[in-house]
């Protein structure tokens, strides 16, 4: 039998992984720029912590492949231990509080579609509390856009 067969993008799979996560909504923009140079950038800890929300520093603990064991800490203070996948243009990190997830696609026509979700963790299952992670997400994808201008 011949079955149909497709390939998907990173943001294609990104919004089926999200679909499962009650709570996450996916936010996306395609930006004025090369996917390799999104895709680099993002995949640098330091402009990782600095585009996201309260984060002031993001710190490597532990990487075998693309599993990655990283300490974040936030503005106020607060630390979370993150495990999950880190690559060029892909991430889906959680913690007990947190889900972080990112995922970077060439748009066809030019350009690059960035993808993004997170929030805080309800407390033992794999959901996000809903309140503001569209916000949160878009302020991300400000701050990602500023880095990206000449």
């Amino acid at each position: 039998m011949n079955w149909p067969q497709t390939e998907l993008t990173d943001v294609e799979r990104f919004r089926a992984l999200a679909a499962g996560v009650p709570g996450a909504a996916v936010t996306e923009r395609v930006l004025r720029a090369e996917p390799d140079r999104v895709k680099a950038m993002l995949a640098d800890f330091e402009v990782f912590a600095e585009v996201q929300a309260d984060f002031v520093s993001a710190t490597v603990l532990e990487r075998d492949g693309d599993r990655v064991v990283v300490l974040a800490k936030g503005k106020r203070g607060q630390r979370a231990r993150l495990t999950g996948q880190f690559r060029p243009g892909w991430c889906w990190l959680q913690s007990r509080f947190l889900i972080i997830g990112m995922a970077v696609a060439a748009e066809p026509g030019g350009g690059t579609r960035v993808a993004l979700t997170g929030g805080i963790r309800v407390l033992g299952r794999a959901a996000i509390v809903p309140i503001g992670v569209r916000r949160e997400s878009m302020k991300t994808l400000d701050r990602v856009e500023g880095l990206l201008r000449p």
